[in-house]
């Protein structure tokens, strides 16, 4: 069982890469932070997500110190290329072109998750088994309620740093009620080897139930479907041969030469985000300030960049404003444009390709085909989607 303090500067709730990533950047300060995680470490993980870094993520990772043990395990994008099903129109995106040696890489959720937590030189400031339940500010500081084992404890903070989704904690006001758009479609992910190699080239398929993604991973492709709950069913619970000849019919040739495939998993798709990312004495990051649909791949990069922009402003407050309005309020100006504008570009791709009206499906046709011919505004996307807005 671990030994929790009475209080710490600071208290990070969740372990995932995001709070991980926090409590890395801000470790050697003197916010001191302490990493809270519900899941125990009782093994090796069972998560085989994997994740799209963009290229400003690897950036924000190697000032961490973290890249040089993330880079073996990371399979480079290269080139993007954009299709829509049952329809013209395509365009396809080149690291070359924006000058920089990948758009982005492609990394096992646990593999991310482990380096970064070994990277910690306090170990003892992650604990392991611990679920928080509840979140109070009393006085000019926040309580963390938690359990270890059944049994309670309470730690007070000067700020919490809120990475987890929030799924499980109350709070003070409506901060942990997030606005929800429920795009009524479910995302099927899986992992295939390509028997022919991938030449670190990823696929992005517009379908009339929604994207549909091949992004080179190891020496295969990490799969990610999207379908209404029903085929979603269907689908995970097919034949190996069935998946397969299912990825033949939405990328074609492409998807000829793919074997072994994973046990699939599925999850539902929406849009929640929080009105403010910020509360007395709490700042929001990763899910638990937006969730976004996996379209484009933007969600855990604009939340890597929360982190870091988080730990900047911490470090760059003097010490007696660590967690007060002041220093909340720079961070959540800090963050507005790139997270109001990742979240709008994100919906708007759902809302946009999801259809199949006949007119806009000839609208989407000439813009993919436009773009490819356009090299400003591909140069702009292209940074936009690596950097943020």
């Amino acid at each position: 069982m671990p030994t929790l303090p009475e209080h710490a500067p600071l208290v990070i709730v969740g372990g995932g890469p995001v709070g991980t990533a926090l409590a890395l950047a801000l470790q050697s300060s003197h916010a001191d932070p302490l990493l809270l995680e519900a899941r125990s470490d009782t093994g090796p993980s069972e998560d085989a997500r994997f994740l799209a870094l963009a290229y400003g993520s690897r950036l924000i990772l190697e000032r961490l110190g973290a890249w040089k043990r993330i880079e073996p395990l990371a399979t480079p994008i290269l080139r993007i290329e954009v299709t829509q099903c049952g329809g013209f129109g395509r365009t396809e995106l080149e690291a070359a072109e924006v000058g920089v040696p990948a758009l982005g890489y492609v990394t096992p959720y646990r593999d991310l998750t482990r380096v970064l937590s070994n990277a910690l030189v306090r170990p003892e400031r992650r604990a392991t088994g611990v679920t928080v339940t509840e979140l109070r500010s009393v006085r000019g500081f926040a309580e963390v309620e938690c359990e270890v084992r059944g049994e309670a404890h309470l730690i007070s903070a000067s700020l919490v740093g809120l990475a987890d989704g929030g799924r499980s904690l109350k709070a003070d006001g409506a901060l942990l009620s997030p606005l929800v758009r429920d795009y009524g479609q479910w995302a099927v992910a899986a992992w295939v080897r390509a028997k022919h190699g991938h030449g670190h080239r990823a696929c992005e398929r517009f379908t009339v139930s929604g994207p549909a993604a091949l992004l080179p991973a190891g020496d295969g492709y990490s799969v990610v479907i999207t379908l209404p709950e029903a085929e979603s069913k269907a689908l995970t619970e097919a034949s190996d041969a069935a998946f397969l000849a299912r990825l033949h019919a939405i990328f074609g040739e492409r998807a000829a030469a793919l074997s072994d495939c994973s046990p699939r998993s599925r999850f539902p798709l929406s849009l929640r985000y929080a009105a403010t990312i910020t509360g007395e004495r709490v700042a929001l990051l990763g899910n638990s300030a937006q969730t976004l649909h996996p379209v484009a791949g933007q969600g855990f990069n604009l939340g890597l960049r929360d982190a870091w922009i988080l730990a900047q402003t911490v470090l760059g407050a003097p010490g007696d404003e660590l967690g007060d309005r002041r220093m909340l309020a720079r961070y959540r100006s800090k963050r507005a444009r790139d997270r109001t504008s990742g979240i709008l570009v994100t919906d708007s791709l759902v809302r946009l390709f999801s259809n199949d009206l006949p007119w806009l499906r000839s609208a989407r046709g000439l813009g993919l085909a436009t773009l490819d011919f356009s090299d400003i505004p591909k140069r702009f996307l292209m940074r936009r989607m690596m950097f943020g807005f």
